[in-house]
C-alpha cells in the first residue's frame, strides 16, 4: 500500500505513436514518399505526462512490454515526473502501438491501434492497488481497460469518494462508459464519442450543447465536448457554454484531446471555475496542436497563461 497523497492516478494505455504524413496515400501502384514520425503515446500515458508537466503529483497504472520498447516508454514517462512504479511489464505481449495516417491538415485520415496488452489491467490489478485510490485527489481513466476493470475503477472511486474523470478514447470504446455516467465527475468526449454516449447525433455546436446537457442530466457532473476548429462546449447542472478554439497553425492533432483533458483536471483541482478550467484546456490544446510531438515538451503553466491572455 502506498501512503503518499497523489494529485491524480491515471489509468490507461501506454503506446508508441507511429504517425505518417504522405505526399499521397498508397495505392495499387506501390509506395509513396512521405514522413514517418515515432513518439511515445497512449491516451492514459499522455494525460499523465501532461499533468506532470503542469507540476502535479501523478502515478500511472498501465502495462508495457518487458523489452527495450517498454523500457523506453517508461524512461521517457518517468523523466517527466510521472511515477511508473505500478506499470506492469509483460514478456508475452507486444507493446501498445497506434498508427495514424495524417492528412495535410494534421488530422488522422485513418488509424490502427494494437492495445492487446491492456488485457493485463485486470480487476484484481486495480483492487490490489486500492490503497492508492484512498490517497488520490482524482482518478483519470481512458476507456482502454476491459469493462470489468472499468467497473472496478468506478467502484473504488465511489468507495473512497474520489472524483473520476473519463476520456472515452474512441467511439467503439465509449460504449464501455455509458453504464457509469452517473458516477463520473468529468467526461471529455469528442462529437462522435458524445453521440455514442447520448444516443443522438452531434453535428453542430447547438447539438453538442444539448448533448453536454444530456450527459449532465444522466449524472455526469461536468461534460466537455470537443469540436475541433469549433472549439469546445461544456455543461454542468448550473451553467453551459462554448469556448472557441484558438487560431494556430495545425501541425499534428494527435494528443490534443489528452492535453485538454489533463489541463481541465489541473484547473479543477486548483479550484478554477469550470469555464476558466475549460479555457485553460483550450489553451493547452492550441499549444499541442501546433507541436509535432504527441505531448508538447514546451507545455508549462507560463505557456498556457501566455496563450490564454
Amino acid at each position: 500500500m502506498n501512503d503518499s497523497v497523489w494529485d491524480a492516478l491515471v489509468i490507461g494505455a501506454s503506446a508508441f505513436d507511429i504517425k505518417v504524413k504522405a505526399a499521397d496515400f498508397p495505392g495499387p501502384e506501390g509506395p509513396v514518399h512521405g514522413r514517418i514520425r515515432l513518439s511515445v503515446g497512449g491516451v492514459g500515458r499522455n494525460i499523465a505526462e501532461n499533468l506532470a508537466r503542469l507540476e502535479l503529483k501523478v502515478a500511472l497504472f498501465s502495462a508495457v512490454s518487458a523489452d527495450e520498447f517498454g523500457d523506453h516508454l517508461l524512461d521517457v514517462t518517468a523523466s517527466t515526473g510521472v511515477d511508473v512504479s505500478q506499470v506492469l511489464r509483460s514478456p508475452e505481449f507486444r507493446v501498445g502501438s497506434y498508427l495514424a495516417f495524417l492528412n495535410d491538415d494534421g488530422e488522422p485520415r485513418w488509424t490502427i491501434d494494437d492495445m492487446g496488452i491492456m488485457y493485463l489491467l485486470s480487476p484484481s490489478y486495480i483492487v490490489d492497488r486500492r490503497g492508492w485510490f484512498r490517497k488520490a485527489r482524482a482518478v483519470v481513466m481512458d476507456a482502454n481497460p476491459s469493462p470489468m476493470t472499468i467497473q472496478a475503477v468506478v467502484s473504488l472511486c465511489r468507495r473512497y469518494g474520489v472524483p473520476l474523470c473519463v476520456d472515452p478514447t474512441t467511439t467503439f470504446l465509449a460504449e464501455r462508459i455509458r453504464p457509469h455516467l452517473p458516477h463520473i465527475w468529468l467526461i471529455t468526449p469528442n462529437a462522435a464519442e458524445a453521440a455514442v454516449l447520448c444516443g443522438r447525433p452531434v453535428r453542430t455546436v447547438d447539438e453538442a450543447l444539448e448533448a453536454a446537457r444530456a450527459l449532465v442530466a444522466r449524472g455526469v457532473r461536468i461534460a466537455v465536448i470537443t469540436l475541433g476548429e469549433e472549439g469546445v462546449v461544456f455543461a454542468t447542472s448550473e451553467e453551459s457554454g462554448r469556448v472557441p478554439a484558438i487560431d494556430v497553425e495545425v501541425v499534428d492533432s494527435t494528443g490534443v484531446g489528452d492535453a485538454l483533458t489533463a489541463t481541465i483536471v489541473f484547473g479543477l483541482l486548483n479550484d478554477f471555475p469550470v469555464d476558466e478550467a475549460v479555457r485553460l484546456g483550450v489553451s493547452a490544446a492550441a499549444l499541442t496542436i501546433s507541436c509535432s510531438d504527441t505531448v508538447c515538451p514546451d507545455l508549462s503553466l507560463d505557456q498556457l497563461y501566455d496563450r490564454l491572455l
